[in-house]
């Protein structure tokens, strides 16, 4: 698999910096979640270590559970960081 690409992956976390412009209601569920969203940075590692860049996806998680449709979406993507994460150790049990 070409692990080069998967750094990309990480660009999805910038999504959770619409969370600054249009902040989540504190009422709504997901507060704990949404603090992962500090993850996001790990997507500029991304273009250095492709694998941990794809963790960066994980920044998406700050709109997780959005009152607005189109960036709750985004934010649901967010949950695809575990693929950065197993891309990252599986060189150490091949």
């Amino acid at each position: 698999m070409n692990t080069d690409l998967l750094g990309l992956v990480g660009l999805i976390g910038f999504g959770g910096m619409a969370g600054m412009k249009w902040p989540v209601d504190p009422a709504r569920s997901g507060a704990g979640v949404r603090k992962l969203g500090l993850l996001g940075l790990l997507g500029l590692i991304g273009f250095l270590i492709p694998a941990a860049g794809a963790m960066g996806a994980a920044g998406a998680l700050g709109i997780w559970n959005h009152q607005i449709a189109g960036l709750r979406l985004w934010g649901a993507l967010g949950w695809t960081w575990p693929i950065g994460l197993v891309m990252l150790v599986a060189p150490y049990f091949s």
